[in-house]
């Protein structure tokens, strides 16, 4: 379920918003005259969640390219070059 606070919490209890989203993970929904104006997350959590959207938007991007037809790489091939360059590298 939502944590939805009053936009005063902001003010008047910003420690307790901050500790809650580090802890919990989870955002908490600010209202503004009883109507949604604002989310509070940690930038820990905003970070993962940008991370995470770049990640859907390069496999979206992968998966446009194979149904256009586009042939790509062996796995094992890929894999053998990267330990390659790891193990010159070390």
């Amino acid at each position: 379920m939502p944590t939805i606070r009053p936009i005063s919490d902001l003010r008047n209890h910003a420690n307790e918003i901050s500790e809650f989203c580090h802890r919990e993970r989870e955002p908490v929904f600010i209202t503004k005259n009883g109507t949604g104006d604002m989310v509070v997350m940690s930038i820990e959590e905003y970070e993962r969640q940008q991370a995470l959207i770049e990640l859907y938007s390069k496999l979206s991007e992968a998966e446009a390219e194979i149904a256009d037809g586009a042939v790509g790489e062996d796995f094992s091939e890929v894999a053998r070059k990267l330990r390659s360059n790891i193990r010159g590298k070390i």
